[in-house]
C-alpha cells in the first residue's frame, strides 16, 4: 500500500515538468555575507565578522519562482521592483533561471525589497532589511493589473500562486479582482498569506498559512500546545467560514502540517524533514509543491499536502535561502 503511494506521488512530481504558473507577489533579493568570527569588538560588545564570501538569491515570490523552475515547471513573474541597482540585479538572476519576467512592473518611488543576512558559519548574526511597506499607488496596482489579465486571457496559467509578504504589493481589492478573473476561467489560486495584511478573499482554491499565522488570521490564542486536534480545527473552521477556502493547509514546524478538507475533516501529515539547518525559505517551498501539485491533480489535496511536506523536508537541510529539485524530490520519494 506505501509502496503503491509513493509510485502514485513520484508520478504527480514527474508531471510538474511544463505546468506554467503564475507567481504574484512580494519580490525580495536576499543578501549573504558569509564569514568567521575570532574575537569581540572593543569598541561594543558584538562579533566581528571576517568575510569569506558573498552571495545573493531571489528572495519571496521570487524564491517561490525559482523552485517553480527547479521543479520543472514555468514561472511567469507579476511583481513590484525599484528603479534601482537591487532591482535589476533581482531582474538578471529571475531571468538566469528561465523566469518570464514580463510582468514586471519598475516603481522608481520605493526601493526593490532587500534582506542582507550576515552569516557565521551556520549561525545567522544580523539582517538587515531595506524596505517600504506602505501601500503601492493605485496607478501601478492598476499596471500590475493590466499584465495579470494579459496573460490571463492570452497564455492562461495552469494555477496563480498570491504570495504576499506585506509589503505593500496587496490591497484585498486587486487580490480579489485577480481571484476573480482566475475563478472564471478554472484556474486554482492558492495563497500564502500574512496577518499584517489581513485580506478576506473568497473562493481560494487553497490557503497556506503556519500555525502561528493561523491563530492570529483567526483571532484565536493559542493554548501552547504544538498539536491541539480541537484547537486547530476550530482555528480551520473560523478561516474557512471567514476566507471562504476550498482546502486550507496549515504548516505546524516539527509537527507536519494539518490539511482540512471542505467538510471540515482533518488529515495530519507528519514532518518528514531528518535534518533541519535552516527554515528560511521553507514555507516558499511548501506553496510551490502543493500549487504544483494541485495543477497536476486539482482534487487530491492530501497528495498535495504530502509531497509539499517532503520538499520542506528537503529545503530545511539546507542552508540559506534554497530551491529544490525534481530529482531531489523523487529521490527522497523513493
Amino acid at each position: 500500500m506505501q509502496q503503491e503511494k509513493f509510485i502514485r506521488l513520484g508520478e504527480t512530481v514527474k508531471n510538474f515538468a511544463g505546468k506554467h504558473i503564475a507567481v504574484i507577489g512580494d519580490l525580495m533579493l536576499d543578501t549573504y555575507t558569509w564569514g568567521k568570527v575570532s574575537r569581540i569588538s572593543p569598541e561594543a560588545p558584538v562579533p566581528i565578522v571576517h568575510t569569506v564570501k558573498t552571495s545573493c538569491c531571489p528572495g519571496g515570490a521570487a524564491n517561490v519562482m525559482r523552485n517553480l523552475v527547479s521543479l520543472g515547471a514555468k514561472a511567469s513573474a507579476f511583481g513590484i521592483i525599484g528603479g534601482d541597482h537591487t532591482g535589476q540585479e533581482l531582474k538578471k538572476l529571475l531571468l538566469a533561471d528561465h523566469v518570464d519576467c514580463s510582468g514586471l512592473v519598475i516603481d522608481a518611488s520605493r526601493p526593490t525589497v532587500k534582506k542582507q543576512r550576515v552569516m557565521a558559519g551556520s549561525q545567522q548574526l544580523l539582517r538587515i532589511d531595506e524596505e517600504l511597506t506602505a501601500p503601492i499607488s493605485e496607478e501601478i496596482r492598476k499596471e500590475l493589473f493590466a499584465k495579470v489579465q494579459f496573460l490571463l486571457e492570452n497564455n492562461p496559467p495552469d494555477a496563480i500562486i498570491l504570495e504576499d509578504y506585506a509589503k505593500g504589493l496587496f490591497s484585498q481589492s486587486l487580490a480579489q479582482e485577480i481571484l476573480d478573473l482566475a475563478n472564471a476561467k478554472n484556474i486554482p489560486v492558492t495563497l500564502d498569506p500574512n496577518p499584517r495584511n489581513p485580506m478576506r478573499l473568497t473562493n481560494l482554491t487553497m490557503m497556506k498559512p503556519n500555525r502561528s499565522e493561523a491563530f492570529e488570521l483567526a483571532g484565536i490564542k493559542s493554548s501552547g500546545e504544538k498539536f491541539n486536534e480541537k484547537e486547530l480545527s476550530s482555528v480551520a473552521e473560523l478561516i474557512r467560514k471567514e476566507w471562504q477556502v476550498e482546502y486550507l493547509l496549515i504548516s505546524l514546524a516539527e509537527q507536519g502540517m494539518a490539511l482540512f478538507a471542505p467538510d471540515g475533516k482533518m488529515t495530519h501529515i507528519p514532518t518528514r524533514a531528518k535534518e533541519v539547518f535552516d527554515v528560511c525559505g521553507a514555507g516558499d517551498t511548501v506553496i510551490t509543491a502543493s500549487t504544483l501539485a494541485l495543477a497536476v491533480n486539482r482534487f487530491d489535496p492530501v497528495s498535495a499536502a504530502e509531497i509539499a511536506n517532503y520538499a520542506a523536508g528537503i529545503v530545511v537541510a539546507k542552508l540559506g535561502t534554497a530551491a529544490i529539485t525534481t530529482e531531489e524530490l523523487l529521490e527522497t520519494l523513493k
